[in-house]
């Protein structure tokens, strides 16, 4: 049994026929693309896409602020800098 990370599925026989089609009745949400009753792909729409990049290169900052609160700090006056 394959896991559907999506509320909408579509079989790519059906994608390459009306792909705007597909895309305009996904409102908005991901929707899984179907080989064979499996899922091959997910097509996001780029709002949530790039929602998602955002969400991701967040995480990244926050590890990164995690990682450098250990750190030894060093004060300067912004007149030295």
């Amino acid at each position: 049994m394959h896991r559907i990370l999506s509320r909408q599925t579509v079989s790519i026989s059906e994608l390459k026929k009306n792909p705007a089609a597909v895309i305009e009745a996904s409102g908005g949400e991901a929707v899984a693309i179907l080989v064979h009753n499996k899922p091959s792909a997910y097509l996001v729409p780029a709002s949530t896409y790039e929602g998602m990049l955002d969400q991701i290169e967040d995480a990244e900052l926050a590890a990164i602020i995690r990682n450098r609160k250990t750190e030894r700090t060093v004060k300067v006056k912004l007149d030295e800098l």
